[in-house]
């Protein structure tokens, strides 16, 4: 057994390895993720699935952690593959937008509980002669989390929030930006949804984890150089090195149908030497290998 100082050494020496793949730090390296509108099982109304979404897509953003498809990107593809913009689509067909996307997790589910309650507990208002009631609201997302290259669902989980209160809210639906916190998380309703939402988060952020991070190969030029997506934007940046795979045949589960991944082949490895598109892709050389084309995985090792 390890005393207390020889698990935190074990630890650090872990930490250590960890950000030194090829001489260099790696933990800056962001991850794709996508988010498909959830169903509205609660059968609440008023484009709740989207609303939610919208909620996790903002939050996800703004942890800095992951780089977040963007609506048009998402909706496009979505058009593109004819499949509605809603959390019923299958792993399968998730992971299929998941690798247009170029993501490596897509994010589906539904809303299973959604709305408040009131119960009366006496008394009555100044003035009014009501009765004072006791609002309470619940918020539960049912959140589904594929991994685009095998098509399975990694992590199924229950992301539930709730919220009570005495007095009414002085916003109606109408008013509500999903987007902006500013009025939607002054009701109950709109706390009970950022509860919920925000351990989606945490649920995304634990599962991101497991995941490798994987970049592409957009453009491959005759001189040896390279054109390979994401840049700064991703955390990519100047003189990292990387390993190129080159994606063989999909291995399909006769059973299932679902893809188990594909036959690979390491073909060499390159080095980032310029940001290109406001961060959004870079450029790199041939540090060894050759054979290099669009479509290539790029990974850390």
């Amino acid at each position: 057994m390890f005393s207390n100082h020889q698990y935190k050494v074990v630890i650090l020496l872990a930490s250590i390895l960890s950000v030194s793949l090829f001489g260099q730090d790696l933990t800056g390296l962001k991850k794709r993720v996508a988010v498909v509108d959830f169903e509205d099982r609660a059968g609440y109304g008023h484009d709740i699935g989207r609303g939610l979404a919208d909620m996790l897509v903002t939050s996800l953003v703004k942890t800095e952690k992951f780089i977040v498809v963007e609506r048009q990107e998402l909706d496009q593809v979505l058009a593109e593959q004819g499949l509605g913009a809603s959390g019923a689509v299958t792993p399968q067909s998730a992971a299929q937008m998941g690798k247009l996307l170029g993501v490596e997790l897509m994010v589906t589910g539904s809303v299973s509980e959604f709305g408040e309650k009131q119960s009366s507990i006496g008394g009555s208002i100044p003035g009014i002669g009501a009765k004072v009631s006791s609002r309470q609201a619940r918020s539960v997302v049912d959140v589904r989390l594929v991994n685009t290259t095998t098509g399975e669902i990694v992590m199924a989980e229950k992301a539930e929030g709730s919220a009570s209160s005495k007095s009414l809210d002085a916003v109606s639906f109408d008013q509500i930006d999903f987007g902006n916190p500013t009025t939607w998380d002054r009701t109950i309703l709109g706390k009970a949804a950022r509860e919920s939402v925000e351990k989606c988060v945490k649920i995304i952020d634990k599962t991101m984890e497991k995941i490798p991070w994987q970049g592409k190969i957009i453009k491959a030029n005759d001189d040896g150089s390279l054109f390979l997506k994401p840049g700064s934007q991703g955390g990519v940046q100047a003189g990292m090195e990387f390993v190129v795979y080159s994606k063989g045949e999909d291995l399909i589960d006769p059973d299932t149908g679902l893809a188990l991944g594909s036959e690979e082949s390491m073909i060499g490895k390159i080095k980032v030497v310029q940001d290109m598109a406001e961060g959004k892709a870079c450029k790199a050389i041939a540090v060894s290998g050759s054979g290099f084309k669009t479509g290539d995985m790029v990974r850390i090792k």
